[in-house]
């Protein structure tokens, strides 16, 4: 939690963090500032201190939402600076940063950083900093053990934002649904009033409508995959590709609050009209597994557990696994499931990159979510659902939605 921040800075010798970018779909200023309509910021976190907020004048009123003090970049003159700096573009930033950090109470030390930006332009301003004040020292992390470590456990409040994103997922994912039982059928193909086959851009202009239309929005695309596609786990689907009957359809949704705030990760697999023998012997085996890993799931322990139990249990079916068979692209050829907040994927993490502190702590909100691919027979299954360890260490679904594989087709088309 937010409060968990200096305590991690003083165990990782840190002085000071610089988180920097815009306001909104930047996942570490939006955890410590809340958010909001401002193009570009620096804040400024010294040990011990609240931290600084530096933004653009235009957009003043936008950061003092944050409840930082803020400072705006116009108090640092820019003739002064470009004097300064003999006309450097480069000098003219770096030296601003280098009175920004005396500002925030920084004049030497560890300071680590953080935020969405353009990499090659903030490597070249930052390492200019670091030349031109040598007792600042720059850090970056591989596993962050800083903010990301802090976002693992929510508070109530983002849990409940999350929740509410469920419910705008799940009834999306009805309406979906709703919008493709709807349509008559001819020669095994969904078939529009106009007489034009269904496909699935049709099918996505319609989610990211609705989403729009319930306040959500959907920075990173939607999985909605058929046949061959929906066998390859991360394939967004074909927009030119025909919704037909007895083909499965991985739909799986992840959207955000508008502004790229709290996400949801929702995923679930379906045959239009009927499923063949072999799907459905597959769907009831990864149900089988999603039921069994769910039912075992505790409280602090290693999400990595979990993995190993998937790749187990799938194993004993007769598939290959990323334990059995590394780097297979058949079978069960992911992890289990990922931690869910303001980053769609982020602590804890249940792969191979997993570490210690990867574990279903009290406040974690994370997916479970085991699958099947095999894009050579023209099918991929995929079940998931975002799960919450509630304060009394209960562990509980976010967003109910049945399970059902086959979507009945009515005959009667509706209009959408």
């Amino acid at each position: 939690m937010r409060n968990e921040i200096q305590s991690l800075m003083q165990k990782n010798q840190l002085d000071a963090l610089l988180v920097t970018g815009a306001g909104q779909h930047n996942p570490y200023m939006v955890y410590l500032t809340g958010g909001g309509h401002v193009t570009n910021s620096d804040l400024i976190i010294s040990k011990g201190q609240e931290g600084l907020l530096f933004h653009g004048s235009m957009e003043r009123d936008e950061a003092a939402k944050s409840g930082f003090i803020t400072k705006s970049y116009d108090s640092y003159p820019y003739a002064e600076l470009k004097a300064l700096a003999k006309g450097n573009l480069i000098d003219i930033a770096a030296h601003r940063y280098i009175q920004m950090f005396k500002d925030a109470g920084i004049t030497e030390g560890n300071i680590a950083v953080f935020g969405n930006c353009d990499l090659g332009s903030k490597f070249a301003i930052l390492s200019r900093v670091q030349a031109l004040a040598p007792k600042l020292n720059f850090v970056g992390f591989l596993d962050d053990p800083i903010i990301m470590t802090a976002m693992m456990t929510k508070e109530e409040t983002e849990v409940n934002r999350i929740r509410n994103m469920g419910k705008i997922t799940t009834s999306v994912v009805a309406r979906v649904a709703d919008f493709l039982t709807s349509h008559p059928v001819e020669n095994e193909t969904l078939i529009k009033n106009d007489g034009e086959p269904l496909t699935i851009g049709d099918v996505k202009s319609k989610i990211n409508l609705w989403l729009a239309e319930l306040g959500a929005e959907n920075p990173e695309d939607t999985i909605f995959a058929i046949g061959h596609d929906a066998g390859v786990p991360h394939s967004q689907g074909n927009p030119n590709d025909l919704l037909q009957l007895g083909k499965t359809i991985v739909f799986d949704i992840f959207p955000c609050e508008t502004g790229g705030g709290y996400y949801y990760d929702f995923t679930r697999t379906w045959c239009l009209g009927y499923a063949p023998a072999e799907i459905q012997n597959m769907y009831d085996q990864v149900k089988h597994v999603y039921d069994t890993v769910v039912n075992e799931l505790e409280v602090d322990q290693p999400f990595e557990k979990f993995q190993k139990r998937t790749c187990q249990l799938f194993e004993e079916q007769g598939h290959p696994t990323v334990n059995s068979h590394p780097g297979t692209e058949t079978g069960y050829v992911h992890s289990v499931g990922h931690g869910l907040g303001l980053n769609v994927h982020e602590m804890p993490f249940s792969g191979a990159s997993s570490g210690p502190n990867d574990v279903l702590a009290k406040g974690s909100v994370f997916t479970i979510e085991p699958g099947l691919y095999y894009p050579n027979k023209g099918y991929g299954i995929r079940i998931e659902d975002s799960y919450y360890v509630n304060p009394n260490g209960q562990i509980e679904i976010l967003a109910e939605f049945p399970y059902d594989l086959v979507l009945p087709m009515t005959l009667k088309p509706q209009n959408f």
